[in-house]
């Protein structure tokens, strides 16, 4: 495997972590105006509109064996159901996206947790160092937000099972993910992500969706900003890096993420949040700066 380039070891974390930390509040914009599954069925229908016709002009590669078919599904499944699932619903019942973003915090101790007996990486003594600082960077933003707004227990559940299946997708995609064009790939695991919301769309939401410019906004950032392109960075990392540095970058998604929602919601960033950006920052420095 070739050495990241010095451009990408800092362009695609750093252009990763703000598309990602701002669908939290782009996702809340959404929300206003239609169910989590309607929001997420529209999203993906979406991506697929813009990606198919491409396929006849690029003519990407597609999986070759049922079994690299069931793997991109899987990751699929784990990213877009569980993961934006899990996100939507957890701000349709009252979380912010501010503490959405900060729930994810969970998700580097996971995985770092995971690694070492589901891919046999080992997570060195300066990872955990890192990944401390980055954990208390994060709990003092989440001390500082609760003293303004308790989420709700429901809300909070769904949270956590939305890092649970990212957690899952970034331990599957650095051991059981193949090299696949990122078309392709895309197109399948957002089929299977509408085959599955769909339903739920219609059944518990009548697919109520209020057709506003607001809603454009928020659709359009979502499927460009996370869909067609922080999906994709956070797939070629894990395949280009150890899982656990990748997920690392989630430290920095709390701070970023309250800040991008007071920026954009009024959300309230207390400012012991700087404070906690900063161990942050410090924590995903130290898992990801390797040693030469």
């Amino acid at each position: 495997m070739n050495r990241p380039s010095a451009l990408w070891s800092v362009g695609a974390p750093a252009l990763f972590v703000v598309l990602w930390s701002a669908g939290f509040t782009f996702a809340k914009l959404g929300l206003d105006e239609a169910g989590p599954f309607a929001l997420l069925s529209l999203r993906f229908v979406l991506v697929i509109a813009i990606l198919v016709p491409l396929v006849a002009v690029v003519r990407p590669s597609w999986p070759t064996s049922r079994a690299s078919w069931l793997h991109v599904a899987a990751v699929g499944l784990f990213i877009q159901v569980g993961n934006f699932g899990g996100v939507y619903v957890a701000i349709a019942h009252g979380v912010s996206a501010g503490t959405a973003g900060l729930i994810s915090v969970l998700q580097p101790i996971l995985v770092a947790l995971l690694a070492p007996k589901l891919t046999g990486e080992r997570v060195g003594p300066r990872a955990w160092i890192g990944l401390a600082l980055g954990l208390g960077g994060a709990v003092l933003v989440i001390v500082a937000r609760s003293a303004f707004a308790p989420p709700p227990l429901f809300g909070l559940v769904a949270a956590a099972f939305a890092v649970s299946a990212m957690t899952a997708a970034t331990l599957y995609e650095r051991r059981f993910g193949t090299p696949l064009h990122v078309i392709s790939a895309t197109i399948v695991q957002c089929g299977v992500g509408l085959a599955v919301v769909a339903p739920l769309a219609f059944a518990l939401e009548g697919f109520a969706v209020s057709w506003t410019p607001k809603l454009a906004g928020a659709l359009a950032y979502l499927v460009v900003g996370n869909s067609l392109i922080a999906v994709t960075l956070l797939l070629a990392m894990v395949r280009r890096g150890q899982a656990s540095a990748t997920a690392s970058l989630f430290f920095l998604v709390p701070p970023m993420a309250a800040l991008i929602a007071w920026l954009l919601a009024r959300e309230v960033l207390p400012p012991l949040g700087w404070v906690g950006l900063f161990f942050a920052a410090l924590g995903v420095a130290l898992v990801r700066v390797r040693r030469a």
